[in-house]
């Protein structure tokens, strides 16, 4: 999840044209309901109110969250961030509603006015629209991610059924003929956007696997398509974003971590799943789903290597040759890792975050402490005190003040259909429901979690 690849398909897709509705979604799901997020503790006071992840920026020095601040010059009321949303408004926004969603709290009214204004009339979101009065045309640069990431977060709110609907409908209609999605339509099947949408999909209620192209293929049917085989070599195992112009495919990190999730039919916010033994690249003529995506976690757990974090090239122009730590693809590693049954293997790894995200998250906003909050919650860890960090209180500051959940057995309840969901998700709506039932006895109670695509 790079903003640096983001933001490049985005600036490329500003000369797309944007295309038209499809027909409805059916119900269903492809994975199990699992276990629920954490709500804060009732002895923690209201957080402070106030950019996306990117790999690309290595760790500095972490300054104290900020107070709640209005809207940053030119930027709209409600939107999360002060950086330039022109590449990643949809996507941050995204991001930091799951974000919080795992650390127990619902978004302000406002932020949720802001991301549901920008989508378009034939479902789709465009990265940011400045001018959400001003309808999308032909013109509007609307892209899978944005709309993917937007479909997640609407499932976390409940009530947004309509939106959610128009949206999946939008990305039905732009399925390439191999069963995936790029990130602009009209071009080749990328494994990231294929994987955001297959999370889109689960959290929607929609089966992935029965979403097919007019020549029958489904995303799963593209997805493995991009999966290197488990042959000698440091990509055995891995996934490629997309294949080079020779046909030929090269590990990418950052496609690997997604397309593990979504090989296993997850989204961004997983629940723990119980560690068993480390993972093995096994070579299949023709691997299922789940067997390819286990193929890419045993790549990530050697890629992360002894010092428990992926890395990646120095940045252009820099007489530096020396790799850089990539944090934000480590984070994902974690998640995939975790949701796998892998999280032994991870365990490293998010120490390692633990040490040094800090920093980075603080440099690059809500979209980075919502991966932070993912591998917290992924892997059963306190966001609160994450390597001295409370990144719930972090993330909460990047945007208007949200509203803490009425109850822990809100939070549990809720979370069967929120995390690996087989159906859309309710957890505000039932949450505050159970409040009213349960009557002045409840205390929020802190559980040690965070997060979750």
């Amino acid at each position: 999840m790079t903003t640096v690849r983001r933001c490049a398909a985005a600036l490329a897709a500003s000369a797309v044209l944007g295309v038209a509705l499809a027909p409805a979604a059916h119900a269903g799901g492809d994975v199990p309901v699992t276990p629920a997020p954490s709500a804060p503790p009732a002895s923690s006071p209201a957080p402070d109110a106030s950019s996306p992840s990117t790999s690309s920026s290595p760790p500095s020095s972490s300054p104290s969250p900020s107070k709640s601040k209005p809207a940053s010059a030119g930027l709209p009321a409600g939107l999360y961030g002060t950086k330039d949303p022109t590449y990643d408004g949809v996507w941050r926004q995204s991001l930091a509603f799951l974000g919080q969603y795992t650390g127990g709290y619902k978004p302000a009214n406002q932020a949720v006015t802001w991301l549901k204004g920008q989508q378009c009339a034939n479902g789709a979101f465009p990265a940011y629209r400045a001018d959400p009065t001003t309808p999308c045309d032909a013109t509007t640069a609307v892209d899978s991610n944005a709309t993917a990431a937007a479909v997640q977060a609407l499932s976390s709110l409940g009530g947004q059924r309509p939106a959610m609907r128009r949206a999946v409908a939008w990305l039905r209609s732009v399925q390439n003929a191999d069963g995936g999605w790029s990130y602009t339509p009209g071009t080749p099947s990328d494994a990231n956007s294929t994987s955001l949408v297959i999370g889109a999909f689960t959290a929607a209620g929609v089966r992935p696997s029965s979403v097919r192209s007019p020549e029958g293929k489904n995303a799963y049917d593209a997805l493995v398509g991009l999966a290197i085989p488990c042959e000698p070599g440091a990509d055995a195992g891995a996934f490629a974003y997309q294949p080079d112009a020779a046909g030929r495919l090269s590990a990418n990190e950052d496609a690997t971590g997604a397309a593990v999730l979504a090989g296993l039919g997850k989204r961004m916010v997983t629940a723990p799943v119980p560690p068993g033994p480390a993972p093995d690249c096994v070579r299949t003529a023709a691997p299922s789903p789940e067997r390819a995506a286990r193929n890419g976690a045993a790549h990530l757990v050697s890629a992360l290597g002894p010092s428990g974090h992926l890395v990646q090239p120095p940045l252009p122009g820099t007489d530096d040759s020396t790799p850089l730590p990539d944090v934000g693809n480590t984070a994902d590693a974690v998640v995939a890792l975790a949701a796998a049954g892998y999280g032994n293997q991870a365990a490293q790894a998010l120490e390692w975050l633990k040490t040094n995200a800090a920093g980075w998250a603080e440099e690059n906003g809500p979209a980075a402490y919502a991966q932070l909050l993912f591998a917290a919650h992924a892997t059963d860890t306190d966001p609160r005190d994450f390597g001295g960090v409370d990144l719930v209180q972090r993330l909460n500051a990047t945007g208007p003040t949200p509203t803490p959940l009425p109850s822990p057995s809100a939070s549990a309840t809720t979370a069967s259909a929120a995390d690996d969901a087989a159906g859309p998700v309710l957890p505000w709506t039932v949450g505050i429901a159970l409040a009213a039932c349960a009557g002045l006895g409840l205390l929020i109670r802190r559980r040690g979690r965070a997060r979750r695509s």
